[in-house]
Parts: structure tokens; sequence; C-alpha cells
């Protein structure tokens, strides 16, 4: 599980978006902040993986929490959650190492892109070992190819079908073919075929070959 606390000086939005982590598969809500003091106090008490972040704090910004807590050596992860959408705040949240920046007001879908994509990210540190160039890319690309299947679909995709083919690779075992995940999804092949690229091309599902005896190798899909 990832553990998230949750600072907003807004008491009902940060119960909100409480809420919202806890409907994520693999989140959980560590502990709820209003202040910078508060959240410096949680961390102290509960470490945890990540820290949803407004900037606008009563007793000092988001930011300046961000770098109090380097200055400690704390290298907990944080996605800015915040009404500040001035270019100078985003420029400063970049190079103070927040991983994502969402703006209010903002979908549960969006906010779920985020998480997702920062779970992927989460899962490759976890593993460790040596990185190609490759893998590189996929790294640094992870957050922002969240966004594919959820809050920002091209033009004729509709995010509901994008859901449902997700939830089929997510539940599977083994990797399923097109045909596979068009049935279990309640789609034409056709349909889920598009879907899958889709994903595929955002770094979400891992595309693999098996080979058969004759004829085309068959594409396989799984969830990243």
């Amino acid at each position: 599980m990832i553990d998230v606390l949750v600072v907003d000086d807004d008491v009902h939005v940060a119960k909100i978006n409480a809420a919202y982590v806890a409907k994520i598969e693999g989140f959980r809500v560590s502990c709820l902040a209003h202040t910078a003091a508060e959240a410096l106090t949680a961390l102290e008490t509960h470490p945890v993986d990540l820290i949803l972040l407004d900037h606008y704090l009563p007793d000092r910004t988001g930011l300046q929490l961000v770098s109090e807590l380097r200055r400690r050596g704390l290298l907990t992860d944080v996605i800015m959650v915040t009404a500040a959408r001035d270019i100078a705040t985003v420029q400063a949240a970049m190079r103070h190492g927040a991983l994502q920046y969402l703006v209010k007001p903002f979908t549960f879908a969006g906010l779920r892109s985020k998480l997702e994509g920062y779970a992927a990210l989460h899962r490759t540190f976890a593993g460790g070992g040596q990185a190609e160039q490759s893998e590189v890319d996929r790294i640094f690309g992870a957050l922002g190819a969240a966004n594919a299947g959820s809050a920002e679909l091209p033009k004729g995709h509709s995010t509901a079908t994008a859901d449902r083919v997700r939830s089929v690779l997510r539940s599977a075992e083994a990797p399923l073919s097109a045909q596979d995940v068009a049935l279990q999804a309640g789609l034409s092949r056709q349909t889920a075929q598009r879907y899958l690229k889709l994903l595929e091309r955002a770094g979400r599902v891992r595309l693999t070959l098996r080979y058969g005896e004759t004829g085309r190798p068959e594409h396989r899909y799984e969830w990243v």
C-alpha cells in the first residue's frame, strides 16, 4: 500500500481529497493536516510515501514546507494539489521536486490519473536494478502517461470505455489478447484493440508476443 498524507487548510476539502484517495486501489490515507506545522508533526510520527500538498497554508506555503522537508533530509514524494496556477509557482514546484501539479478544482478522474501514474513510478523504483534508456524514458513519462484512459483522452475516445478496458487488464492474472479483453469488457475486438494501443502508447499497458507453431504471433497485453 502507498501511504498518503493529505495537506489542505480547508478541512472540508481535505476530507474530500482523502475520500478520493481511499477509493483508488493501492492507496490509503495515513493522516490529514491543515497547516505546515501539523504536516511536519504528522510526518515525524507517521512517515508516508506521498504528500498531496496544498500551496496556500496559513503558516507557510506548500513550497516552503517542501523546502523544510528537504532541509530535514525527508525525501517524501510530493504532488501539489492547489488553486495556485501562476507560472512562477508551477515553475518553483518543479524546481522543488514536486512530481505532479493538479490545479483546483479537479475531478476524481483527474486525481486518479495522477495517483495511478505515481503508483506505476513507485513500482518501478521498488524493483531496483539497472535501467536502459527506454526504461529511463518510461520512468520520466510515467506520471504524464497516466492521463491516457482517464482524464485527457483523444477526441473520439470514451472515458467509460477506457475504464472498462483498464478494469479487465488490472484484474487479469496473466496477459490477455485483444479478443480476451473485448469479451470480458463487452466490446468489439476493434474497439478493444484501439484502446489497448492507446494505453500501450501511454506506457500503461505492456505488449508481449506469444508465438505459436505457425502463423503470426499473438499480441498479449498486461497492465503495467
